[in-house]
């Protein structure tokens, strides 16, 4: 049975967070005309790739940091996106790193790659739900949990 969709996306983010307990964000520009949209740092799983190898290139490519080791899945984001026909599915994990912050995206969408307090991850991702509530709850202390929203927009529910 169709359901119309176009294409279907496996994500794999990265918490990094430095001693100071900030996260790592980065700044994606894709349309490149100055619209910037806060993110972990992931990306698309490419094909023939797991998730972890995904991760520890994107974090590379978007950061310039080596992912040492993962010790946990934090969380799993699940989107609907209707108007694209898209369904994106997000897998982040809480992973540990080594080197300096030195972004060489070879798409070019990474304009920034920051450390925020938990305060100001909640004021960058205002307006994406599905970005800010999981990580906001990972924050506070909780784990494993399940987010699936009908829109990048929009209300979602957690499992």
């Amino acid at each position: 049975m169709s359901h119309g969709l176009r294409r279907e996306l496996l994500v794999a983010a990265a918490i990094l967070m430095d001693k100071q307990g900030r996260v790592l964000l980065v700044a994606n520009d894709w349309s490149r005309r100055g619209r910037v949209r806060y993110t972990l740092p992931g990306g698309t799983v490419e094909a023939g790739e797991t998730l972890i190898d995904a991760l520890k290139r994107e974090v590379r490519e978007e950061t310039g940091l080596w992912v040492r080791g993962v010790e946990h899945l934090a969380y799993v984001i699940q989107v609907e996106d209707a108007r694209k026909h898209e369904r994106t599915l997000a897998l982040a994990f809480r992973a540990t790193y080594d080197g300096l912050l030195n972004p060489r995206d070879p798409d070019g969408h990474i304009v920034e790659a920051r450390f925020f307090t938990p305060q100001e991850v909640a004021a960058k991702l205002e307006e994406h739900r599905p970005l800010r509530e999981p990580l906001l709850d990972y924050l506070k202390g909780e784990r494993g949990r399940f987010y699936a929203y009908g829109s990048w927009g929009g209300e979602g529910i957690r499992i």
